[in-house]
């Protein structure tokens, strides 16, 4: 749904100190990115044509780097004052920069990663169909200690009288368990005429955002709330503990949606797979799998226990066996890796291809149907269609001070225990015995052979022996 005249701000200027981190509190990462993309994500999923401002402070270089790429304009909260404070500076904004301000303003806090689309959807149609100067979203979690009360005027009605904070709380309300989960939708003109009138006169010396609304109840505006579905997706996270909480309920969300798409997950609970992971059905998972970042993986595949892939991309009815380690790599359909094979950045393993046991790969292209069986080391490599690498083959691809290519063309048979020392090229056909050091370009269909010529001295063994028995 596009929900037209609304602008989005997203509070990501607060430091976290209860995390005992360096590190910005948006910038804590669960699900495979940071806890800020997550809340944009979703901001962008709700209302793609908005404005989305990103109200930043605390280390700001580091989260506008970290999030730029996203498109979302930033606003500097120099010196953070609370929330009411961030969007005085994002009303500051507009009367310096002569931007129209939208008519409506969703605000989001950057800690929140759980919050669904569908919820922040139904909020902003809720906050147009209500007539609303300010709407809020609740939740109702089992032990509300701790959590500011969203009071309504009655248990049926959508109208809000106040929101108190827990210290603040009488005896008769202490029974409330509906709690403010600092996400709100505003009109924004009367959100900014109030602004300028907020208070520092509280505990923290802060000017909170939450007293705008007994202002604007005071002056008969309408407040409304309306509460989300799952607790969960309001949650956010003030500890590594909680985040970690966060994490584990986004992955198994996450585990959740890819089987009911038809991936098969043994085990889920034990598998670590990122949010933004995409797998094709009929694909089995083991247990203990970790796939990571923007990793995409086709149909009918089988990755194996304790196998991590990482921004890589799988074909259809690929195979990895156990332990293998994959990055930044893409693997064809019905190619074959492990068991315990090491796939480096930038290899590119063609149809019906075979990486085998302890093999390592960088940088090369291989191609289709090409095996690599057995511990090996092939870097910076061009391997063309039907090539076999027999066992313990090198590619000697680095001088010291620079890296060079080997091209391996169509068809070759490299014997076991060859080590080809780049620059070079092995012409199509071309044949290595196995043991040779090959230094020089290979023509097509030559044999090539760089080894020594075996001794042997009958007898030596046994000389040895007696000389020995006789010292």
């Amino acid at each position: 749904m596009e929900n037209t005249g609304f602008g989005i701000a997203i509070m990501a200027a607060g430091k976290g100190t209860r995390l005992k981190s360096r590190r910005p509190k948006v910038l804590h990462e669960i699900g495979g990115q940071a806890l800020l993309l997550h809340v944009i994500a979703a901001a962008k999923t709700v209302t793609p044509a908005a404005k989305i401002y990103c109200i930043i402070g605390h280390e700001a270089e580091s989260v506008r780097a970290a999030v730029e790429s996203t498109g979302v304009a930033f606003v500097l909260q120099a010196e953070q004052r609370g929330t009411g404070h961030a969007l005085q500076q994002l009303k500051a904004h507009f009367a310096a920069s002569h931007e129209t301000p939208p008519e409506n303003l969703l605000v989001l806090s950057g800690d929140v990663p759980l919050i669904k689309p569908a919820t922040l959807e139904a909020m902003c149609a809720f906050h147009l169909r209500e007539h609303a100067a300010m709407t809020i979203l609740t939740a109702e979690p089992t032990d509300p200690t701790g959590y500011g009360r969203v009071l309504r005027v009655s248990e049926t009605s959508a109208e809000v009288t106040a929101i108190v904070e827990q210290k603040s709380l009488r005896p008769k309300q202490l029974i409330a368990r509906e709690i403010n989960s600092g996400i709100y939708c505003f009109r924004t003109a009367t959100l900014f005429a109030h602004l300028d009138s907020l208070s520092t006169n509280n505990a923290h010396g802060e000017f909170y955002l939450t007293d705008i609304a007994a202002m604007l109840v005071a002056e008969g505006e309408r407040v409304v709330a309306l509460k989300a579905d799952s607790v969960d997706e309001v949650l956010g996270a003030n500890t590594i503990a909680e985040m970690m909480y966060l994490d584990a309920a986004m992955r198994l969300a996450t585990a959740q949606r890819l089987m009911s798409e038809g991936v098969t997950i043994f085990r889920p609970e034990t598998c670590v797979i990122d949010a933004q992971v995409e797998v094709g059905p009929d694909t089995v998972i083991e247990p203990y799998v970790q796939l990571l970042r923007n990793t995409k993986v086709g149909c009918d595949c089988r990755i194996a226990s304790y196998s991590v892939v990482e921004n890589t991309t799988l074909g259809n009815n690929v195979l990895l066996r156990n332990g293998c380690i994959v990055s930044e790599s893409t693997i064809a359909d019905g190619a074959k890796l492990g068991p315990y094979a090491h796939l480096r950045p930038g290899s590119d393993i063609g149809e019906g291809a075979h990486i085998g046991n302890f093999v390592e790969t960088k940088k090369i292209r291989m191609g289709k149907g090409s095996k690599a069986n057995h511990l090996s080391y092939l870097g910076d490599a061009v391997i063309g269609s039907g090539v076999n690498i027999g066992a313990g083959t090198i590619t000697c691809n680095y001088d010291g001070t620079y890296k060079h290519p080997t091209t391996i063309d169509d068809g070759v048979f490299v014997g076991s225990n060859s080590t080809l020392v780049a620059p070079l090229t092995l012409g199509d056909g071309a044949y290595i015995a196995a043991g040779s050091c090959i230094t020089e370009d290979v023509p097509a269909e030559a044999l090539a052979l760089g080894r020594s010529r075996q001794t042997t001295k009958l007898g030596w063994a046994s000389a040895r022996k007696s000389a020995k028995s006789n010292g």
